[in-house]
C-alpha cells in the first residue's frame, strides 16, 4: 500500500512511495509527530539519479523487517535534495563536520526539533568495510535515545550551535584584480593532469567553470597556457567514456582519472555548463571537435531532456533496471551482432571495446580516442549502434523542471545558438524561459521546480533567481527582444532585496529572508557541481549593469564588485572551487565589453554583422542587435545608422570606439585584449 509520498511531486520521493517505511515529506506535521511520540527523526536525503540511493533503497528501505523497526522507533522523513537544496545544505554541513566527508544518500538522525546528533551516508544491510549494518545503527541510536536522551539532546544542541557559527563565518575581503587572476590561472596549471586533462585524480569531474574562466583569461591576456589547458581537457573528455559517443551528452563524472568509466547519470546542469564551454571553445578556435560536441550536447538536451511543457528534465538515471551502465556498455560480441563481423571488428578497435573490457563483466564503455579515417563509415556504424541501444532497457528520467538548472540550459542554448548560428536552440531556450516565467512565478515570487506542468511548493533559492536572470539576459542579447530585460532585472532586484546579508555587504544567503527557518540560514560560497548562488548572481549583475541605464546600472555594478571582494581570497587560492567567481572577475576587468549592432530588422547586413560579433567577442561580452533607439533596449539608444546602413558600436565601460560597418573592423576591435 502506498505511503504518504504517493502525493509527492518529486520523482525521487515517488520512487519510495511503495516502501513499507511510513515516510513523511519534510513538514511541520512530521516534526510535530516526532515530538508527540518523543522519538528521533530519521532524515534520508537523496535524488532520483543517485546510484547508491537506489542501492540503499533496495537493500534497506524495501525490507519489511527494517521498515518495521524504523516505523516503530522513528519518524522517517524523505527529502529530494534537488527540490530542497536548503535542507540538503544544512544537513550536509552536519554530515561533513561529523564524518569528514559527504555524499548521497545522506542519513541523519535528528531530535524532534531538527537538531542533528548522528550523520552518515550509505549504510549496508550487513556489516561491510568497517561500516555497521543499517539495522545495527538503528538499534544503537534507539538505545542511546531511550537510555541517555538528555545527553543526546544536549549534544545535538551544541552541534547545531557550532554549525550556525560556521555558516555565519565569512572570508576577509580581498580584491580580484588582474594579478590575482594571473595567480589563479597559475594555480590551476599547477594542479593540471598533463596526460588526461582536468585537475586532480580519481574520481574526476568535468571542471566546466574553471575551463570557462581559463578561456576568458586567454582571451583577455593571450595566455597560450590557459588555452592549452582548456583544449587538452575538452579533447580528452570528449574522446573518453564520460562522453556518450553515440547520442551526445556527458555523464556526471569519471570513476577513473582518464575519463574512461563514467558514473552513468546524466545531469542537466553538467550538460548545460559543458555546452557553454564547448560552444565557447568552438567559436574561439574553430575546433571541429568542439563544434561537434557542442552540437551533439545541444541535441541531447533537446531530444532526451526536453519536457512536453518546453522545459528541461533534471537527469537521466545512473541505473537501468537496477544495473549501472546496462544501457551503455558493449562487448565485442554485441558489436558483431549489430554490425556484422567486419564492421563489428572495426568498431571494436575504433571504440576501445576489448575482450577483457574496460567496465564490468567484460563489457566496455565507448571511447573515440581518434577520429576515424572513414567518417562516412563511422556515421553509419554510430547510427546503427544507437538504434540498437535504443531497443535496450533505458534509464529512468527525473522529469522535474528545476528553475536554476533550466536557467543554465537556457543560457547555454541562447549563447551557443547565437554564436554558432543555430536559431532552433535559441527558440528552445525562449520556450523554456516562457515556461519558467509563466509557471514558476507565483504571486510575484519564484518557485524552485515543477513537474508535468504543476508547480511545486518549494520556494526558489538564490541560485534559481540568479541563474534565471542570467539566462533571460542572454535571451535579450540573442533575440534582441526587449521583454527579457525587465524580467531579468525584476529577479535581480528581488535577489538584492531578499537574499543579501544586511550585516555583511557583498555576501548573500541561499534562502530568502522570509523563507522557512531551518537550523541556520545556509550560505554557500564555493562553486561545486553548480555555481554558488552568489557567483551566479555576480555574473548576472555584471551583465545587467551594462544593459540597463540610470541608477540601476551603478547599483548592480557596485553589488557585483562588493561580492567579488568578499570571495577574493577563495578565488585566488582555491580556483578549482571558484571558477564561476573568476569568470565574473574576468568580465569585470574587461568591462564587460559591449557591442550594439544597429540596423533594420530585415537587413541581412545587420544579421551578418551581429553574427560575426558573437563569434569573435570574448566571453562575457554583451552583444545586442536591434533597430536604432529600439524601445526598451537602452544599449541601442543614441546609436544611429552609418551612411544609412548597419553599424556596430563597441564600448568598454563608459568609453566607446567609433562605429564600424564591416566584420573585419569588428574583429579588430574585439580581438584579444593587450
Amino acid at each position: 500500500m502506498p505511503n504518504r509520498l504517493a502525493a509527492a511531486t518529486s520523482p525521487y520521493l515517488l520512487q519510495h512511495a511503495d516502501n513499507p517505511i511510513d515516510w513523511w515529506e519534510w513538514s511541520e506535521e512530521a516534526f510535530a509527530e516526532a515530538q508527540r511520540r518523543d522519538v528521533p527523526i530519521l532524515l534520508s536525503v537523496g535524488y532520483a539519479a543517485c546510484h547508491w540511493c537506489h542501492v540503499m533503497a533496495h537493500e534497506s528501505f524495501e525490507d519489511p523487517a527494517t521498515a518495521e523497526q524504523v516505523n516503530a522507533d522513528y519518524v522517517p522523513i524523505k527529502v529530494d535534495r534537488e527540490e530542497r537544496p536548503d535542507i540538503d545544505a544544512v544537513y550536509m554541513a552536519a554530515t561533513q563536520a561529523m564524518t569528514g566527508q559527504g555524499g548521497w544518500p545522506m542519513t541523519c538522525f535528528l531530535t524532534p526539533v531538527g537538531e542533528p546528533f548522528h550523520c552518515g551516508t550509505y549504510y549496508p544491510p550487513t556489516p561491510r568495510h568497517g561500516m555497521p549494518a543499517f539495522r545495527q545503527l538503528l538499534d544503537a541510536v534507539t538505545k542511546a535515545w531511550r537510555e541517555d536522551g538528555e545527553r543526546v539532546r544536549s549534544s545535538a544542541g551544541q552541534i547545531a550551535a557550532r554549525l550556525a557559527d560556521g555558516a555565519a563565518a565569512t572570508l576577509p575581503p580581498a580584491g580580484v584584480d588582474a594579478a590575482a587572476l594571473d595567480r589563479a590561472a597559475a594555480t590551476l596549471a599547477e594542479g593540471f593532469d598533463p596526460r588526461s586533462g582536468g585537475f586532480g585524480g580519481a574520481p574526476k569531474f568535468p571542471p566546466s567553470m574553471a575551463l570557462e574562466f581559463l578561456l576568458r583569461h586567454h582571451e583577455r591576456t593571450g595566455s597560450a597556457q590557459a588555452l592549452g589547458l582548456v583544449e587538452h581537457t575538452c579533447e580528452r573528455m570528449a574522446r573518453g567514456g564520460i562522453y556518450d559517443q553515440l547520442a551526445g551528452g556527458f555523464a556526471r563524472y569519471s570513476v577513473d582519472a582518464g575519463w574512461v568509466v563514467p558514473h552513468f547519470e546524466k545531469m542537466l546542469y553538467d550538460n548545460a555548463q559543458l555546452l557553454r564551454v564547448y560552444g565557447h571553445l568552438a567559436r574561439r578556435t574553430g575546433s571541429a571537435l568542439a563544434t561537434r560536441v557542442a552540437e551533439q550536447t545541444a541535441e541531447f538536451l533537446l531530444r532526451d531532456l526536453r519536457t512536453p511543457e518546453g522545459g528541461f528534465a533534471s537527469a537521466l538515471d545512473a541505473d537501468t533496471d537496477g544495473v549501472e551502465g546496462l544501457t551503455y556498455a558493449w562487448t565485442p560480441e554485441q558489436l558483431r551482432e549489430v554490425l556484422g563481423a567486419d564492421d563489428g571488428a572495426w568498431a571494436a578497435r575504433l571504440l576501445e571495446v576489448t575482450g577483457a573490457g574496460t567496465f564490468e563483466h567484460g563489457s566496455s564503455t565507448l571511447q573515440l580516442l581518434a577520429d576515424p579515417d572513414d567518417a562516412g563509415r563511422w556515421e553509419k556504424v554510430r547510427a546503427a549502434l544507437l538504434a540498437a541501444r535504443d531497443q535496450r532497457p533505458q534509464p529512468a528520467r527525473d522529469d522535474k523542471v528545476i528553475t536554476a538548472w533550466n536557467g543554465m540550459a537556457i543560457l547555454a542554448l541562447a549563447e551557443a545558438g547565437a554564436a554558432l548560428e543555430r536559431p532552433e536552440w535559441v527558440w528552445a531556450a525562449a520556450a523554456a524561459a516562457d515556461l519558467l516565467l509563466d509557471l514558476h512565478m507565483v504571486d510575484g515570487r519564484l518557485r524552485r521546480s515543477s513537474r508535468d506542468g504543476a508547480v511545486g511548493a518549494a520556494a526558489g533559492v538564490l541560485e534559481d533567481h540568479a541563474c534565471l536572470a542570467d539566462a533571460l539576459l542572454a535571451l535579450h542579447q540573442a533575440t534582441g527582444e526587449a521583454r527579457w530585460l525587465p524580467a531579468a532585472t525584476d529577479l535581480l532586484d528581488l535577489a538584492l532585496e531578499r537574499f543579501a546579508d544586511p550585516e555583511r555587504p557583498g555576501t548573500f544567503f541561499d534562502t530568502a529572508d522570509d523563507a522557512e527557518a531551518l537550523l541556520h540560514r545556509p550560505r554557500e560560497l564555493t562553486d561545486n557541481a553548480t555555481p554558488a548562488g552568489g557567483s551566479a548572481l555576480v555574473n548576472a549583475l555584471l551583465t545587467a549593469s551594462v544593459l540597463v541605464e540610470g541608477p540601476a546600472a551603478g547599483r548592480y555594478r557596485d553589488a557585483a564588485e562588493a561580492a567579488l571582494r568578499s570571495v577574493g581570497t577563495l578565488a585566488e587560492k582555491h580556483p578549482r572551487f571558484a571558477g564561476h567567481w573568476l569568470t565574473a572577475a574576468e568580465a569585470m576587468i574587461a568591462g564587460p565589453l559591449q557591442v550594439a549592432v544597429v540596423g533594420a530588422a530585415d537587413d541581412p547586413a545587420r544579421a551578418a554583422l551581429s553574427a560575426h560579433a558573437r563569434r569573435v567577442a570574448p566571453g562575457g561580452t554583451v552583444v545586442v542587435p536591434g533597430e536604432p533607439d529600439a524601445a526598451g533596449v537602452p544599449l541601442l539608444a543614441d546609436r544611429p545608422l552609418v551612411d544609412g546602413g548597419p553599424a556596430a558600436y563597441v564600448c568598454r565601460g563608459f568609453v566607446c570606439d567609433r562605429p564600424v560597418t564591416t566584420p573585419a573592423e569588428v574583429t579588430a576591435l574585439l580581438g584579444l585584449m593587450p
